[in-house]
Protein backbone atom coordinates (compact mmCIF):
# COMPACT_ATOMS: atom_id res chain seq x y z
CA UNK A 1 0.00 0.00 0.00
CA UNK A 2 1.13 3.41 -1.09
CA UNK A 3 1.94 5.69 1.77
CA UNK A 4 -0.05 8.81 2.16
CA UNK A 5 2.04 12.05 2.51
CA UNK A 6 1.40 15.54 3.28
CA UNK A 7 4.17 18.23 2.69
CA UNK A 8 4.56 20.97 4.73
CA UNK A 9 6.30 24.51 3.49
CA UNK A 10 7.00 27.53 5.97
CA UNK A 11 7.15 30.57 4.11
CA UNK A 12 7.77 34.31 4.80
CA UNK A 13 7.84 36.52 1.90
CA UNK A 14 8.35 34.31 -1.15
CA UNK A 15 6.15 35.44 -4.14
CA UNK A 16 9.27 34.92 -6.33
CA UNK A 17 10.39 31.57 -5.46
CA UNK A 18 7.37 29.44 -4.57
CA UNK A 19 5.44 28.77 -7.87
CA UNK A 20 8.77 27.13 -8.52
CA UNK A 21 8.92 25.19 -5.25
CA UNK A 22 5.59 23.78 -6.20
CA UNK A 23 5.86 23.35 -10.22
CA UNK A 24 8.70 21.02 -9.10
CA UNK A 25 6.93 18.43 -6.58
CA UNK A 26 6.31 14.93 -7.46
CA UNK A 27 2.62 15.50 -6.68
CA UNK A 28 1.78 11.92 -7.38
CA UNK A 29 3.73 11.25 -4.46
CA UNK A 30 2.06 13.66 -2.58
CA UNK A 31 -1.82 13.78 -1.20
CA UNK A 32 -1.76 17.51 0.14
CA UNK A 33 0.70 20.51 0.35
CA UNK A 34 0.25 23.14 2.70
CA UNK A 35 2.18 26.17 2.61
CA UNK A 36 2.33 27.60 5.73
CA UNK A 37 2.38 32.21 5.06
CA UNK A 38 4.17 33.38 8.01
CA UNK A 39 2.70 36.52 7.71
CA UNK A 40 4.20 37.71 4.54
CA UNK A 41 3.97 41.08 3.24
CA UNK A 42 3.88 40.05 -0.42
CA UNK A 43 1.53 37.79 -2.67
CA UNK A 44 3.04 34.49 -1.40
CA UNK A 45 -0.30 33.17 -0.76
CA UNK A 46 -1.93 34.25 -3.77
CA UNK A 47 0.99 32.40 -5.64
CA UNK A 48 0.57 29.45 -3.65
CA UNK A 49 -3.24 28.71 -4.20
CA UNK A 50 -3.08 29.64 -7.43
CA UNK A 51 -1.19 26.19 -7.91
CA UNK A 52 -3.76 24.35 -5.51
CA UNK A 53 -1.62 24.29 -2.28
CA UNK A 54 -3.62 24.76 0.86
CA UNK A 55 -3.03 27.97 2.42
CA UNK A 56 -2.79 28.80 6.13
CA UNK A 57 -1.97 32.17 7.57
CA UNK A 58 0.31 32.12 10.39
CA UNK A 59 0.13 35.51 12.40
CA UNK A 60 3.13 34.43 14.59
CA UNK A 61 6.45 35.21 13.85
CA UNK A 62 8.90 31.87 13.10
CA UNK A 63 9.73 29.11 11.54
CA UNK A 64 8.41 26.51 14.56
CA UNK A 65 5.32 28.33 14.88
CA UNK A 66 4.69 27.76 10.96
CA UNK A 67 5.42 24.36 10.99
CA UNK A 68 3.43 23.66 14.52
CA UNK A 69 0.52 25.34 12.63
CA UNK A 70 0.94 22.90 9.84
CA UNK A 71 0.85 20.16 12.22
CA UNK A 72 -2.37 21.16 13.57
CA UNK A 73 -3.97 21.23 10.84
CA UNK A 74 -3.26 17.93 9.49
CA UNK A 75 -4.36 16.72 12.71
CA UNK A 76 -7.91 17.55 11.88
CA UNK A 77 -7.55 15.35 8.60
CA UNK A 78 -10.30 12.09 8.86
CA UNK A 79 -7.25 10.14 7.87
CA UNK A 80 -4.06 11.48 9.29
CA UNK A 81 -0.59 10.73 6.89
CA UNK A 82 1.66 8.47 7.01
CA UNK A 83 4.72 10.35 6.48
CA UNK A 84 5.13 14.71 7.26
CA UNK A 85 7.58 15.82 4.34
CA UNK A 86 8.91 19.62 5.51
CA UNK A 87 10.22 21.88 2.51
CA UNK A 88 11.56 25.00 2.68
CA UNK A 89 10.02 27.70 0.21
CA UNK A 90 12.80 29.75 -1.37
CA UNK A 91 13.87 27.62 -4.38
CA UNK A 92 17.48 26.23 -2.71
CA UNK A 93 16.14 22.63 -2.41
CA UNK A 94 15.15 20.21 -5.25
CA UNK A 95 11.44 19.16 -4.94
CA UNK A 96 12.00 16.40 -7.49
CA UNK A 97 14.41 14.86 -5.00
CA UNK A 98 11.84 13.82 -2.75
CA UNK A 99 11.72 10.08 -3.76
CA UNK A 100 15.26 10.00 -2.09
CA UNK A 101 13.85 10.64 1.28
CA UNK A 102 10.71 8.50 0.43
CA UNK A 103 12.89 5.14 -0.26
CA UNK A 104 14.79 5.68 2.77
CA UNK A 105 11.37 6.02 4.98
CA UNK A 106 9.93 3.11 3.36
CA UNK A 107 13.62 1.40 3.93
CA UNK A 108 12.23 1.10 7.23
CA UNK A 109 13.31 4.69 8.96
CA UNK A 110 11.52 6.75 11.06
CA UNK A 111 13.30 10.29 9.94
CA UNK A 112 15.45 11.11 7.06
CA UNK A 113 17.12 13.97 6.65
CA UNK A 114 18.19 15.49 3.15
CA UNK A 115 21.81 16.11 3.71
CA UNK A 116 23.41 18.88 1.74
CA UNK A 117 26.50 18.41 3.33
CA UNK A 118 26.22 15.02 1.72
CA UNK A 119 25.23 16.05 -2.08
CA UNK A 120 26.13 18.53 -4.19
CA UNK A 121 26.13 22.20 -3.38
CA UNK A 122 25.88 24.87 -6.06
CA UNK A 123 28.70 27.49 -5.08
CA UNK A 124 27.82 30.73 -2.90
CA UNK A 125 24.33 28.67 -1.79
CA UNK A 126 25.11 28.16 1.79
CA UNK A 127 27.08 30.82 4.23
CA UNK A 128 30.11 30.48 5.76
CA UNK A 129 28.18 30.70 9.03
CA UNK A 130 26.36 28.20 8.19
CA UNK A 131 28.71 25.45 6.72
CA UNK A 132 30.59 25.84 10.59
CA UNK A 133 27.20 25.63 12.29
CA UNK A 134 26.09 22.40 10.83
CA UNK A 135 29.29 21.78 11.42
CA UNK A 136 29.47 22.38 14.93
CA UNK A 137 25.87 21.01 15.35
CA UNK A 138 26.01 17.97 14.00
CA UNK A 139 29.18 17.29 15.61
CA UNK A 140 27.78 18.20 19.25
CA UNK A 141 24.96 15.84 18.28
CA UNK A 142 27.50 13.06 18.04
CA UNK A 143 29.43 13.98 21.07
CA UNK A 144 26.38 14.32 23.57
CA UNK A 145 23.63 11.70 21.95
CA UNK A 146 26.03 9.53 19.99
CA UNK A 147 24.20 9.93 16.90
CA UNK A 148 25.63 10.72 13.14
CA UNK A 149 24.35 13.28 11.57
CA UNK A 150 25.98 15.89 8.93
CA UNK A 151 23.54 18.45 8.58
CA UNK A 152 20.44 19.45 10.08
CA UNK A 153 18.82 20.69 7.01
CA UNK A 154 15.11 21.86 6.33
CA UNK A 155 14.30 18.84 3.58
CA UNK A 156 13.37 16.22 5.66
CA UNK A 157 10.41 13.33 6.23
CA UNK A 158 9.30 11.69 8.98
CA UNK A 159 7.05 9.09 9.71
CA UNK A 160 3.45 10.95 11.27
CA UNK A 161 3.28 8.61 14.18
CA UNK A 162 7.30 9.06 15.85
CA UNK A 163 6.49 12.99 14.99
CA UNK A 164 3.83 12.77 17.27
CA UNK A 165 5.80 11.19 20.04
CA UNK A 166 8.57 13.94 20.08
CA UNK A 167 5.73 16.53 20.85
CA UNK A 168 7.90 19.00 19.01
CA UNK A 169 8.11 22.78 20.79
CA UNK A 170 10.37 25.07 19.13
CA UNK A 171 8.67 28.09 17.75
CA UNK A 172 11.66 29.25 15.29
CA UNK A 173 15.17 28.77 14.89
CA UNK A 174 15.69 25.28 16.79
CA UNK A 175 12.73 23.52 15.10
CA UNK A 176 15.46 21.24 13.03
CA UNK A 177 17.72 20.60 15.70
CA UNK A 178 15.10 19.85 18.40
CA UNK A 179 13.72 17.28 15.79
CA UNK A 180 17.34 15.41 15.84
CA UNK A 181 17.66 15.99 19.03
CA UNK A 182 14.54 14.13 20.33
CA UNK A 183 14.73 11.59 17.78
CA UNK A 184 18.15 10.54 19.16
CA UNK A 185 17.13 10.32 22.67
CA UNK A 186 14.08 8.23 21.88
CA UNK A 187 16.54 6.07 19.69
CA UNK A 188 14.75 6.53 16.57
CA UNK A 189 15.59 4.73 13.30
CA UNK A 190 17.01 8.09 11.42
CA UNK A 191 19.33 8.41 8.12
CA UNK A 192 20.51 10.74 6.12
CA UNK A 193 20.15 11.04 1.60
CA UNK A 194 22.72 13.21 0.01
CA UNK A 195 20.40 16.31 -1.65
CA UNK A 196 21.51 18.86 -4.13
CA UNK A 197 21.27 22.41 -2.87
CA UNK A 198 21.52 25.82 -4.45
CA UNK A 199 21.58 29.58 -4.06
CA UNK A 200 17.97 30.63 -3.07
CA UNK A 201 15.76 33.08 -4.83
CA UNK A 202 16.18 36.50 -2.83
CA UNK A 203 17.91 36.84 0.49
CA UNK A 204 17.45 34.73 3.52
CA UNK A 205 15.30 35.70 6.64
CA UNK A 206 18.37 34.00 8.83
CA UNK A 207 21.47 33.73 7.41
CA UNK A 208 21.24 36.77 4.77
CA UNK A 209 22.03 39.12 8.35
CA UNK A 210 24.61 39.40 10.70
CA UNK A 211 21.71 39.41 13.50
CA UNK A 212 20.19 36.57 12.46
CA UNK A 213 22.79 33.89 11.45
CA UNK A 214 23.80 34.78 15.04
CA UNK A 215 20.59 34.50 16.70
CA UNK A 216 20.10 31.10 14.86
CA UNK A 217 23.28 29.64 15.93
CA UNK A 218 22.85 30.63 19.18
CA UNK A 219 19.59 28.89 19.26
CA UNK A 220 20.49 25.85 17.72
CA UNK A 221 23.59 25.45 20.23
CA UNK A 222 21.03 26.28 23.31
CA UNK A 223 18.94 23.72 21.88
CA UNK A 224 21.04 20.82 21.91
CA UNK A 225 22.36 21.65 25.37
CA UNK A 226 19.04 22.23 26.68
CA UNK A 227 17.65 18.80 25.83
CA UNK A 228 20.79 17.32 27.17
CA UNK A 229 19.30 18.26 30.37
CA UNK A 230 16.27 16.79 30.15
Amino acid sequence: MALVVDLIIPALNEEKAIQEVLKEIPSELVREIVVIDNNSSDRTSEMARALGATTLLCKDPGYGNACLLGIEYLKSKEQLPDVLVFLDGDHSDFPEELPLLLNEVEASNDMVIGSRALGERESGSMTIPQVLGNWLATRMLFWIYGVRFTDLGPFRAIRWDALMKLKMEDRNYGWTVEMQVKAAKQKMRCSEVAVSYRKRIGISKVSGTIKGAFLAGYKIIFTILKFSLK
